[in-house]
């Protein structure tokens, strides 16, 4: 098993990218088999299909590899790196535009989303960066990609890609990796409204948990977060139309690693006077040695920065063989 992942280059992470991607890939990572492997990347060049200020993105690039260190992500284990240090990956993408077709490209619901009525307006690059996303993975060889609902379609794109690569130039050079999703990745909503999805740019800093955030934060976000005056039921299905109560106790049953039914059959009876001071104990705890963690780790980013560039010459080892197979498969490599 080879898997292969990639994450925004966002700073100010928070709760909801902590329980739903984060700690899946140590998950991940921590599962690994003898002759498996995890390579996990920062999209820095992704980030380049809109306008960048260049000291922010190399600031954030940074921050995220800190975090990912710090929430567990052991860089021995893992291969941990960003995008751009690793070549091969524009160098590929360049070698399969050749390979797919617009008519695919023009059908990606995120292209359609990003670029609204402005096509003409858009880059270039928010156009084809599906073709980058089929390189970031078939440059390994993957045969597993953590997939998102929002991402099944460009992986679906990277399986096109790699058949008729595969079919057109006669070679078996790229599998057809597989998607790997994770039924235990909670949907974390705001803390001001259940039905919202917990986010950085929100513009209330009350409606997340940033993995940043001191104990005392935690406790006053969580004790002033949105709820109701009603009970806990004796099951979920009792909290059907009540969002934020579900969210509260979704949070809590992810942190806990249980079952949402087991969480409310335990607190059942009881109001959120009772269950918030609960919810913001187990928070602080399992958040608050990433924090401290994390600031050390900013505390020193060279340490960060050789951190990813001994990643890349990982990854790099990884991925010159399969460029170099593309490049001889068309015609590329003239000994």
């Amino acid at each position: 098993m080879r898997i292969v992942s990639g994450i925004q280059t966002t700073g100010n992470l928070h709760l909801g990218n902590y329980l739903g991607a984060i700690r899946q890939w140590v998950a991940m990572q921590d599962a690994l088999q003898p002759g498996d492997d995890c390579l996990f990347f920062l999209a820095d060049l992704h980030a380049l299909t809109v306008t960048q200020d260049p000291n922010e993105l190399a600031r954030t690039t940074v921050e995220m590899a800190a975090t990912l260190i710090a929430a567990g992500i052991d860089t021995d284990r893992a291969i941990l790196f960003n995008q751009a240090r690793v070549p091969e990956h524009s160098e590929l993408a360049w070698l399969l535009g050749g390979t797919a077709r617009m008519g695919w490209l023009n059908r990606m619901t995120q292209w359609k989303d990003k670029a609204g009525k402005n096509r003409e307006g858009a880059s270039v690059g928010l156009f084809t960066y599906p073709v980058l996303q089929a390189a970031d993975v078939l440059l390994y060889r993957a045969t597993h990609v953590p997939v998102g609902e929002d991402q099944k379609q460009h992986l679906e794109l990277a399986r096109d890609v790699a058949t008729k690569f595969n079919t057109d130039f006669g070679v078996e050079l790229f599998p057809l990796p597989e998607p790997l999703i994770s039924a235990a990745a909670p949907r974390i909503m705001s803390l001001r409204d259940g039905s919202a999805k917990m986010s950085k740019s929100d513009p209330s800093d009350m409606s997340r948990i940033n993995l940043i955030d001191d104990d005392d934060t935690i406790v006053a976000k969580l004790r002033k977060a949105k709820s109701d005056a009603d009970v806990l039921p004796e099951t979920m299905a009792g909290l059907a139309e009540r969002p934020e109560a579900r969210n509260l106790v979704t949070i809590y049953a992810a942190l806990a690693g249980r079952g949402t039914d087991d969480v409310v059959a335990e607190f059942a009876g009881q109001g959120f006077g009772a269950f918030k001071p609960a919810l913001a104990d187990l928070t602080v705890a399992t958040l608050g040695p990433i924090r401290d963690r994390l600031t050390q780790l900013l505390a020193n980013r060279d340490e960060v920065a050789a951190e990813l560039r001994k990643g890349a010459d990982k990854a790099r080892t990884l991925a010159a063989p399969t460029l170099r197979a593309a490049q001889e498969a068309l015609g590329l490599q003239v000994a």
